[in-house]
């Protein structure tokens, strides 16, 4: 029978620089003022997550830099810079992993609060077998109007569990309760199965639930920006993650090689 593990990852500042500030800069936004607006709503009690989608409807409607819409990011998602090795770390994983035992296999999967039709047009999006992101509504001209859906902190673990039960796949999609849905036979990728790698305080959560069930995480920060790195030690000294590691997939990086690990460590288990 073959052995199921399952690899999770955010996306911003996880494997790419963060894509929607990314966006909002080709498309000449401020992106200092479009920040601070956010962080004012966030203090008058928003949720990050809308606060920023609210933000990028109204940018979109004033004219400015606007209108956004779903050709627009899949563009970007196009040209979107990723992190160092990248593009080959899924490739080297299943090749590694094939060569422990025959009867083990990876599956990838993406949950970001980042906005998924950059996300989707990424050189990288056929890797995943699903992405679970924040989308838009768009009107009869592709523009912006409304989210759709809205991913955030504990939202991330729904997911988890969609996983777990093997609710994966576009059939699933349209079915905002799949996740709570009693399965029998048992968990088709148990959480002791499972690896999840992210950057922030969006992803305690799952940290803290694959972490609590058997599983691995991973913390990554950006060597470039002290906030994160700091960041990150937190999340190694409260026992969130078992390891933490600057974003560089390149073969032999600190954060490639507790992948592998953790791989290697998943499949001796019995």
């Amino acid at each position: 029978m073959t052995k199921l593990i399952a690899v999770i990852f955010d996306f911003d500042d996880t494997l790419a620089p963060d894509s929607t500030n990314g966006f909002l800069k080709s498309r000449g936004v401020d992106t200092a003022e479009f920040w601070r607006t956010v962080g004012e709503r966030i203090a008058s009690g928003w949720d990050p997550v809308p606060a920023y989608l609210y933000e990028m409807i109204l940018v979109s409607n004033s004219g400015s830099a606007g209108p956004f819409t779903k050709e627009l990011f899949a563009a970007w998602g196009r040209e979107l810079p990723l992190y160092n090795g990248v593009t080959s770390i899924f490739e080297r994983l299943r090749k590694h992993t094939s060569q422990l035992a025959s009867d083990i296999r990876l599956e990838f999967y993406c949950v970001s609060s980042g906005i998924g039709d950059i996300i989707r047009a990424s050189k990288i999006a056929r890797q995943f077998t699903n992405i679970w992101s924040c989308d838009f509504h768009y009107d009869a001209d592709g523009r912006i109007v409304f989210p759709r859906n809205i991913i955030s902190f504990t939202d991330k673990t729904r997911y988890i569990f969609q996983v777990s039960k093997g609710f994966t796949g576009e059939d699933f999609n349209a079915d905002p309760f799949i996740a709570n849905s009693k399965i029998t036979g048992g968990y088709r990728i148990p959480f002791e199965r499972m690896i999840f790698v992210g950057d922030g305080m969006t992803d305690v959560p799952c940290f803290s639930l694959v972490m609590k069930y058997g599983g691995i995480a991973l913390g990554v920060y950006d060597r470039n920006k002290e906030a994160k790195w700091s960041r990150a030690w937190d999340f190694i000294e409260t026992g969130r993650v078992v390891n933490i590691g600057s974003a560089d997939y390149g073969k032999k990086s600190d954060l490639s090689n507790s992948l592998f690990m953790a791989v290697n460590a998943i499949a001796e288990r019995k």
